[in-house]
């Protein structure tokens, strides 16, 4: 099976219906894990962010709120996200989600045009791999200050507001408005600055480097947590590896543990997107394995190996 033209298919097909959905009267709700953003006029789902930092917000006890009306209704959106979470785990990140098929379209942009990919030392790799989780403590953390604090409303939704996703995505529903500045106040004018910004910094980013904003995503962070209980599992058998890196070449986030890995089965690590792309180039049989609870999903071949060397290893 060709797994990189099976993902792009899957790719495009949630990308048109998690973009244009909405308007035919598709209705996902506002727990999906993956980068649907609710800013795209007519969208069929929405991040899962969003509602997680509405849900902090102005919550001076969270456990206590859980038995208001208000933390009833954000545990029933957080189980939504968690049972779609166990289903599909990062299969959302590599499969699904519109942001991260955006970034590898403009991955194979920057291929088309013969720009190498931009190469990081391992320490660089290691240093940035909390940032995520930093990110995702501070979208909980701002939320709550707001009520102690009384910071200005602009920071109920802190991610929202400076997520590079929030100008982008709307793109293709032909809304540019959220590529300016507002001046109604100074806040505001700050937070939407920033925005700017770091979408331009991500989009060079995405350019030069594979999935660069996943580096960083809160949402995978979140995702991440759930892996050990999820449905979807990544396996090595390490007795018939041969050592070739070639997992460690392939992956657009530079995992590394794959193939430095001798003795555990279970080789999901939280930076892992499910791409498979790094079972695709395995060259032995059965070596490297996704699998959807007892079923397997898909798993590395000789036969495959070949067949992706012949295409030039990048072919998305």
């Amino acid at each position: 099976m060709n797994i990189t033209n099976l993902r792009a298919a899957f790719q495009l097909l949630f990308f048109v219906v998690l973009i244009y959905g909405g308007r035919v009267g598709l209705r996902l709700g506002h727990f999906l894990p993956c980068f649907s953003c609710p800013y795209v006029s007519g969208c069929a789902g929405q991040c899962y962010l969003m509602a997680l930092q509405n849900s902090f917000w102005g919550m001076e006890m969270p456990l206590a709120a859980i038995f208001t009306s208000r933390g009833l209704e954000a545990l029933l959106v957080f189980t939504g996200f968690l049972l779609l979470t166990l289903l599909l785990g990062k299969i959302w990140c590599g499969w699904i989600c519109p942001f991260g098929t955006l970034q590898d379209w403009i991955a194979a942009v920057r291929r088309k045009l013969g720009i190498r990919e931009s190469q990081w030392s391992w320490v660089q790799t290691d240093r940035l791999k909390p940032v995520k989780y930093a990110f995702l403590i501070l979208l909980l953390v701002i939320p709550l200050f707001i009520a102690h604090m009384g910071l200005h409303d602009d920071f109920t939704l802190p991610f929202c507001q400076i997520c590079p996703a929030k100008p982008v995505l709307p793109l293709f529903a032909g809304n540019a408005g959220y590529f300016s500045v507002d001046t109604t106040n100074t806040i505001t004018a700050f937070m939407t600055g920033l925005s700017m910004v770091l979408t331009a910094l991500f989009l060079v980013g995405m350019f030069f480097k594979d999935r660069f904003f996943c580096i960083f995503c809160p949402l995978l962070a979140l995702i991440s947590i759930f892996d050990r209980i999820g449905f979807v599992r990544f396996s090595k058998n390490v007795k018939t590896c041969i050592g070739c890196a070639n997992c460690q070449r392939i992956c657009p986030v530079d995992i590394r543990s794959v193939h430095k890995e001798t003795s555990k089965q279970n080789v999901m690590s939280p930076e892992c997107l499910a791409c498979m792309k790094c079972a695709e180039s395995c060259p032995t049989d059965g070596t490297l394995s996704f699998q959807w609870l007892r079923w397997t999903l898909f798993t590395s071949s000789f036969a495959g190996a070949i067949r992706k060397l012949a295409r030039g290893g990048h072919d998305e």
